[in-house]
């Protein structure tokens, strides 16, 4: 892609860059958009495509180079003055623009997987609350329900290990088991065994439970997550619902233990992540009672500050 005058220094270009290859620009609607390409700075002016370019431009053409990073030009350099290692800044730039394209498609990724929530269920003598806040762009945190039949739902919440990307791509991989579960042993034993089988090096703790919203009681179980269920009951102190188990992912052999409790007229049911404790300060347990007191006064009252990702579910018995 230039012009016929710029003969010698296209050769010398290639003696710097012995892997690259002239393109018409007939032809550049073939490549692939994400190819970084080089181009003289008119050409480059003049044209319109998609790919990054590093644009090259004489001594002389300063206010042209101005206008090509204005354009969104990837660098700019000077025939006959290319940088001592052209190969390696090519690399970093080409790292660089990469880098850069991940960033820009992270709140596309955002409001997809916001997009995946649960939609809101309306259950008779029930309310369902829902809090989700990532602490950057996407979440390892994640929830779902789901009505199994004309008077149960089926629920979880999750926390995948680390931060980011990675452990966003579970969440959305958590998020296709929608419905295709029927009791909380069912859910835990095919997430384990697929986890377990898939070797995602990745583990995740999980509460989850069945809501019979007719008799009221609630079979739940965990698997190793912290902070623990809270269930709020008027005139009642906070009871703590603990368990022990190992989280999922890590053995096939996964003992679970399901317990049993039933809600009563005003009662409240609440999981939450652990990212819900790092709003307060001190240590576990006095992050935890702190938590706890905020629920009972605020409720969900989303924190001003939010350094982790946070995932809240709320279950209210009218």
């Amino acid at each position: 892609m230039y012009k016929a005058d710029l003969s010698a220094e296209i050769a010398q270009l290639q003696r710097a860059l012995p892997s690259l290859q002239q393109i018409r620009l007939d032809e550049l609607s073939t490549v692939d958009d994400t190819l970084v390409v080089f181009s003289d700075v008119e050409t480059f002016l003049n044209q319109q495509w998609r790919n990054p370019t590093i644009v090259l431009a004489r001594a002389e053409q300063g206010s042209l180079l101005a206008r090509a990073w204005q354009k969104g030009a990837l660098a700019g350099w000077i025939w006959n003055e290319l940088p001592a290692q052209p190969e390696e800044v090519f690399k970093q730039l080409d790292l660089q623009y990469k880098r850069n394209q991940d960033s820009r498609d992270l709140p596309a990724a955002a409001r997809l997987q916001q997009r995946m929530l649960p939609r809101p269920l309306a259950i008779d003598g029930y309310q369902i609350e829902q809090f989700f806040q990532p602490a950057a762009f996407l979440s390892g945190d994640w929830f779902d329900y789901w009505q199994v039949d004309d008077q149960q739902i089926l629920f979880y919440l999750a926390d995948v290990a680390g931060h980011g990307v990675t452990s966003s791509l579970l969440t959305s991989w958590m998020a296709g088991f929608h419905g295709r579960a029927y009791s909380p042993m069912q859910l835990v034993t095919k997430l384990n065994n697929k986890l377990v089988a898939q070797n995602a090096e990745k583990h995740i703790t999980l509460v989850c439970g069945l809501l019979d919203f007719k008799t009221h009681d609630i079979e739940w179980c965990s698997a190793g997550h912290y902070p623990p269920p809270i269930l709020l009951q008027p005139g009642q102190e906070p009871t703590i619902l603990t368990t022990s188990s190992l989280p999922l992912g890590l053995t096939s052999d996964l003992k679970i233990q399901t317990q049993h409790l039933r809600m009563q007229p005003g009662a409240q049911l609440i999981f939450c992540s652990d990212g819900a404790l790092e709003s307060f300060k001190g240590g576990l347990n006095e992050q935890f009672n702190q938590l706890i007191k905020t629920l009972q006064k605020d409720g969900l009252k989303p924190p001003e500050h939010v350094p982790d990702d946070i995932a809240i579910l709320c279950f209210s018995r009218k």
